[in-house]
């Protein structure tokens, strides 16, 4: 099947008159005609009946008509994709976060490489740290945003944004819900609920529980899970201090010497960048990322957060 004959035959389903679709589609009727008869032959049967002055669609005709208008809307939609990409009308930036990555971190930097890389096209898309090293290497995202990743591949170029801490997270009705700080102890006396499929639990218990394991109580592999279930009482979150959370819940730093991450940013090595890749990337590392922590930190207060006195 060719695109010209699909075209041939939707002038002719839209016309019903052979002379003048032969017209729209600028041929000669033998041309057209031709064309038809191919499609037919590739589809198994008659698509258009043939009667002297009368013209009609078959009951084939009719069934596969909105499939090939369909079809030919995509054609001429990625045509003019590809055209519009050549003329760099379109300049597509896939940018993967981790899941405790807020995106209201980088919308400054887009905003910002937006006003010099015209047609700018932002697509964001969410997985785990070691998922969206995949989708680097794999060419389906540009770059990544990510915390902790053990065994990074050689081919990833990996720069620190900033560091952040651990804080609790919990429901307002919680015991510890109106301490400016919880310490070790308090930890040790509460539920935690636990995020399976992370690294964050490991380097938690061996900071603060080297000697005794913490109360685990319920688990998800997925935060949003973990927060409605801290948000109905079953426990405390410990978690990124900019991660997305619930506006129900609540933050408090941990006392002492809370366990931090690196925010880093993620390429893949040797890959030719794009002109938004490129000013995505300059812009991220020269960014002086503590006045956008510092802003994030800000919201979350005002929306409830504890913070320790300085």
């Amino acid at each position: 099947m060719e695109l010209h004959q699909v075209r041939y035959f939707l002038a002719v389903a839209s016309t019903l008159n052979f002379t003048r679709a032969a017209e729209q589609c600028n041929v000669t009727q033998p041309a057209l005609t031709k064309g038809v008869q191919k499609l037919e032959q590739e589809l198994g049967g008659q698509l258009i009946y043939r009667e002297r002055q009368l013209t009609q669609l078959t009951d084939l005709g009719k069934e596969v008509l909105p499939m090939l208008e369909r079809t030919l809307a995509s054609a001429e939609a990625v045509r003019r994709r590809a055209q519009e990409f050549q003329r760099k009308d379109v300049a597509p930036l896939k940018i993967g976060l981790a899941p405790s990555i807020s995106a209201s971190l980088i919308l400054d930097p887009i905003a910002e490489i937006a006003k010099f890389v015209p047609g700018l096209h932002v697509e964001l898309r969410e997985g785990a740290a070691k998922k969206l090293v995949d989708l680097l290497l794999e060419g389906e995202i540009n770059a990544a945003m990510v915390g902790d990743v053990q065994d990074m591949p050689d081919r990833i170029d990996d720069w620190s944004l900033f560091e952040e801490r651990y804080v609790a997270v919990l429901a307002p009705t919680h015991r510890l819900a109106n301490r400016l700080s919880i310490g070790i102890d308090d930890l040790r006396e509460t539920i935690l609920l636990e995020r399976t499929d992370c690294d964050v639990a490991v380097k938690i218990q061996q900071s603060y529980f080297p000697e005794e394991p913490p109360q685990l109580g319920h688990c998800s592999g997925h935060d949003l899970h973990l927060q409605h279930m801290a948000a109905a009482g079953f426990g405390v979150i410990l978690a990124p201090e900019h991660m997305p959370r619930l506006p129900t819940l609540k933050t408090i730093p941990l006392e002492g010497s809370p366990v931090s991450r690196e925010v880093r940013l993620l390429a893949v090595q040797g890959r030719r960048y794009s002109p938004a890749l490129d000013a995505f990337v300059k812009v991220a590392r020269l960014r002086d990322w503590s006045f956008e922590v510092d802003r994030g930190v800000s919201r979350a207060t005002a929306s409830g957060v504890a913070r320790a006195p300085a």
